[in-house]
């Protein structure tokens, strides 16, 4: 074909939306344009670049006995009841209605109708394992698409699913896939690294994530410098530290230090003056995340939980961690906090106000509070925290004496630096990365929920492991 006759419309400037420079080249380039938030044309030079790419992907799983399929992207709502994701999954999962009233989404991911083509079409133990794969389109509705392509709502994926007789098959096959993934990057000569994951609405019992190290990518890594520890950092166990020596705890000062316009927790630190401090530590200091988790019941109502989540000053909250310990669907800060505890943002503390009951998470009712604590507070005293006053704050704070009840976990966002909580000698180093891949060990959440059983040897019936 004549130069002159091929649709690539070139420009000059940078668009002005375009937030990475992956983006304003491919959009320069005359290889992608955007139609609306998070959706994009692929004109022929993308496609020809993508086409390449699945040429790659397909003579690599190949190597592995997959085949492939294709899949609708319009799911109904049936399967993913069946499975319990309705209810389960985000605002991510686009639902709509035909003109019959039936409930449709567009499929984010495929383990619904894997599972469904398998159980309709595979019954003996002979038949297994067997590996599927297809490439096609998906959507996400992302509450904050960016970065082009790399958080986009629709996207082109593929996605593989294996089915086996039992774990020690499917352990076999997962590791079959991450060496094809291995050998999928270093064909594409990207520089990748693979990474311990959280498995999110997908769910499963273990997961590696695939990242292209870049200064752009929006995903933290922690990796030891002195094993082979590799984490997302939403996945990275924080070490125990231990509680900093403040001293013989004091009885909680209900009386309180004033504090005028002071919310960040270095000047909260720095404003506490007494006959014997002159500021204190960041560490000597504790902070709050107002938080409410939501719990399907039945249906689509939901039960909602008031969760305060308290940490040291110099710490940040890991909602990962904070939702797969609830097992909860949803976890989004609190939106009415300063009604909740009466005081502006920057002031709002762990202390219950009068008259407010503590409750266990299973016996939590609608609108209830559940307390969770940082393992590093656990023996700690004599902190600073927030008064539930405007302008105000406490100080001689003892989570363990004036939260009764409450729970003591690993609620934090590892760092840099951090000691290794596997080798126990190593540090963290951070580095950036873009996802570009995942292997899940889904076990037997899909296959028990919609009955994919296989007939063994035996004349047993079991559900596949996946």
């Amino acid at each position: 074909m004549k130069q002159t006759k091929m649709l690539i419309q070139t420009l000059r400037e940078v668009p002005r939306d375009a937030d990475v420079v992956s983006q304003q080249l491919m959009m320069r380039a005359g290889m992608i344009q955007k139609l609306a938030a998070g959706i994009y044309d692929y004109l022929p030079l993308a496609l020809r670049s993508i086409r390449k790419f699945e040429q790659i992907v397909r003579e690599e799983l190949a190597k592995d006995g997959c085949q492939e399929l294709l899949m609708p992207t319009v799911q109904p709502a049936e399967l993913w009841q069946e499975s319990k994701r309705w209810s389960f999954y985000g605002k991510e999962l686009l639902r709509f209605k035909d003109r019959k009233e039936a409930d449709f989404c567009l499929g984010p991911t495929h383990e619904e109708v894997i599972t469904d083509i398998v159980r309709k079409n595979v019954r003996s133990y002979k038949q297994l394992p067997m590996n599927l794969f297809q490439i096609q389109t998906k959507f996400r509705d992302e509450i904050r698409p960016r970065f082009g392509l790399m958080r986009g709502r629709e996207f082109i994926m593929k996605d593989a699913y294996s089915f086996h007789v039992d774990d020690a098959d499917a352990d076999k096959g997962y590791w079959e896939m991450f060496n094809a993934y291995k050998r999928i990057f270093s064909r594409l000569g990207v520089k990748f690294r693979p990474v311990e994951a959280d498995s999110g609405a997908i769910g499963g019992s273990f997961t590696h994530e695939f990242h292209v190290l870049a200064g752009s990518g929006e995903d933290g890594i922690l990796s030891c410098d002195a094993c082979e520890y590799t984490s997302n950092v939403e996945k990275t166990e924080a070490p125990r530290v231990a509680a900093v020596d403040h001293g013989p705890a004091l009885p909680l000062s209900r009386s309180h230090f004033r504090t005028p316009g002071i919310t960040a927790m270095e000047e909260q630190a720095r404003a506490f003056k007494d006959d014997t401090h002159d500021g204190l530590p960041l560490h000597q200091t504790s902070k709050v995340y107002w938080l409410t988790a939501e719990f399907p019941v039945e249906g689509d109502t939901v039960r909602k939980v008031a969760v305060a989540c308290v940490l040291r000053g110099d710490h940040e909250l890991n909602p990962v961690k904070v939702k797969n310990f609830l097992g909860a669907a949803d976890l989004q800060p609190m939106a009415d906090g300063e009604d909740f505890c009466g005081a502006a943002p920057g002031f709002l503390g762990p202390l219950p106000q009068e008259g407010t009951r503590h409750w266990a998470l299973h016996q939590a009712p609608k609108d209830a509070l559940v307390y969770l604590v940082d393992r590093s507070l656990e023996g700690a005293v004599n902190l600073t925290c927030g008064a539930n006053i405007t302008e105000c704050h406490h100080f001689g704070f003892d989570p363990k004496r004036d939260l009764p009840g409450a729970k003591f976990l690993d609620l934090r966002l590892a760092q840099e630096g951090d000691l290794c909580p596997r080798c126990g000698k190593g540090h963290f180093q951070a580095f950036r990365g873009i996802e570009v891949g995942q292997v899940f060990k889904l076990g037997t959440k899909y296959s028990k929920s919609m009955n994919c059983v296989y007939v063994d040897e035996h004349g047993k019936e079991n559900p596949m492991v996946m």
